[in-house]
């Protein structure tokens, strides 16, 4: 760890194939990495673009830059000479362009390379955390880190005031009302539910609208842009529009524009419910301390089943049979595994108050591990 403690150079490589996922984590880490460690961080992106939409600051034009105090270049395919950094990072298995491992093998003292993979709470992941991996040609070795909720893992994200400032949000509405009319949203009622939505495209978003248009809790619903946006537009029978209401029934609907990654936390903390998919928004729900449900990122053969049972099964370990059977049907029916009912939100609904003292726990649990 000491080592690693004194490098001051990295190299971080993101392919950008999930739509903010994938570049969502790598922002984060190049972050923390500088704010925290004073690192110099190197990020590599092939879809400036979209990253542009998390960093407004980035000007997708632009092949270098700086934003944040970190260098940020556009990975393309006639790769640069460059010099490695002291540590390099390829996210989620992205292939390293050839030039760019010929350089690593070049140096005098090789960099610490490392895969980072996506995050499972399978029972394997334990068992491959930190492997080498030999290069077939070149003196260089690869170690899979993988990130988990146990310390045999590799941990997940989490800033070092991270839990202070989330705990401070919860104890000042005032806070929240702040973040809410930045958005242009005024104070919800305190009758009604404030829920955040970011899905793929989703089958059960037609049957979500539904239940919660004519379910006796008034529901206010902020979307963020995404896939879903055809779904939402299609139940209204409209377009949307950032900071339009779309009312029926017991449902407001408020589409929200992209916010920097630097603001989602405040989003997260400000809603009673939080709806996430993917990777970067499931982790930071996690620390948010709300209610949330996950949308996995779907697979061939229905794979990702299997990830998400593996994640249910610690998540709940701490409920009572009763109430972790609520948490899997409805994760379930979000994920197109049996049907989102009225009856399924409504048992949900009244499990509420047991469910935001569960994912308090939750974060206090997690906080014990040392972060990624």
């Amino acid at each position: 760890m000491s080592a690693i403690n004194q490098v001051q150079r990295w190299d971080i490589f993101c392919n950008v194939i999930d739509n903010y996922g994938d570049i969502g984590v790598c922002w984060r880490l190049a972050r923390q990495l500088t704010a925290e460690y004073g690192f110099a961080v190197r990020l590599w992106v092939d879809d400036l673009a979209a990253f542009a939409h998390i960093c407004p600051e980035l000007r997708p034009e632009r092949q270098a830059q700086n934003a944040l105090g970190i260098d940020i270049r556009l990975w393309q395919t006639d790769f640069p000479d460059v010099i490695p950094g002291d540590v390099v990072v390829e996210a989620f298995a992205c292939k390293l362009p050839e030039r760019f491992e010929q350089a690593m093998a070049d140096r005098s003292a090789s960099p610490v390379w490392i895969n980072l993979d996506y995050l499972s709470a399978e029972g394997w992941v334990s068992g491959y955390h930190k492997l080498p991996s030999p290069h077939p040609r070149l003196p260089l070795t690869k170690y899979f880190f993988f990130p988990g909720f146990t310390e045999a893992t590799g941990g997940l994200l989490r800033e070092r005031d991270l839990i202070v400032r989330q705990r401070n949000s919860a104890t000042r509405p005032a806070n929240r009302e702040r973040f809410l009319a930045s958005l242009g949203i005024p104070r919800p009622s305190p009758d009604t539910l404030l829920i955040s939505l970011f899905s793929y495209d989703n089958p059960a978003v037609a049957d979500l609208l539904s239940v919660w248009a004519d379910g006796d809790v008034p529901v206010c619903c902020l979307s963020a842009p995404g896939r879903q946006q055809s779904s939402l537009e299609q139940f209204f029978g409209q377009r949307l529009h950032n900071g339009k209401a779309a009312r029926r029934g017991n449902l407001e609907l408020v589409p929200i524009p992209f916010i920097p990654q630097t603001e989602y936390d405040e989003l997260l903390w400000a809603c009673d419910v939080n709806f996430v998919r993917g990777e970067d928004s499931f982790v930071r729900a996690q620390w948010a301390a709300c209610p949330m449900i996950w949308q996995i990122y779907p697979q061939e053969e229905k794979a990702h089943l299997a990830k998400l049972a593996a994640f249910l099964e610690i998540y709940c370990a701490n409920l009572t049979r009763h109430h972790a059977g609520i948490v899997r049907e409805l994760f379930l029916a979000w994920n197109g595994e049996g049907r989102l009912t009225r009856r399924l939100w409504d048992t949900w609904l009244d499990a509420l108050p047991i469910l935001r003292a569960h994912t308090l726990d939750w974060q206090k649990e997690l906080s014990k591990q040392q972060d990624l």
